[in-house]
């Protein structure tokens, strides 16, 4: 199922809206298709997992389900966040496993018009391409929208 969600927001023609939870990351609106989200969650505690790739930050409890948490800034390749920064986690539902993607916030559920749906420009950042179906030009800043499936890929690509 979220792949199917991930296709129709890549599809620009589709005429129909495409929700997205807005989120930032080192100042950065991206957007995740609502579909693939199952909780947003404030400050948690992670347990650090040993020998986990850098990106993995740990893992959190979540209602008694054990959730992988992946730091996007690592994943992204972005500077870590300022000291005293409380993540926001993004739980995010793959393949029926569900992940926590830290993020710096969460701002908004928004609705996007399909046709306004754009493949990467030539001049995005290679990390932030790798990672990202497309964009939306919004009035004041440019909305990058991710593909969960392929940031949760952590085989070393990207």
């Amino acid at each position: 199922m979220p792949s199917d969600v991930l296709d129709r927001a890549a599809a620009p023609n589709t005429g129909e809206d495409q929700v997205f939870v807005m989120l930032t990351v080192a100042d950065q609106t991206c957007g995740v298709p609502v579909e693939t989200v199952r909780d947003i969650l404030g400050e948690q505690v992670i347990t650090r997992i040993p020998l986990a790739p850098p990106e993995i930050a740990g893992s959190l409890n979540l209602r008694g389900r054990i959730v992988t948490a992946v730091d996007l800034r690592r994943r992204l390749r972005l500077p870590p966040a300022p000291a005293g920064t409380k993540p926001m986690s993004v739980v995010a539902d793959n393949g029926g496993e569900l992940y926590a993607l830290l993020v710096d916030q969460v701002s908004e559920v928004r609705s996007l018009k399909a046709d306004s749906f754009e493949r990467n420009p030539a001049t995005l950042e290679p990390a932030w391409a790798a990672f990202s179906r497309g964009i939306y030009r919004l009035d004041d800043r440019l909305l990058v929208v991710l593909d969960v499936g392929k940031l949760l890929a952590l085989s070393g690509e990207g």
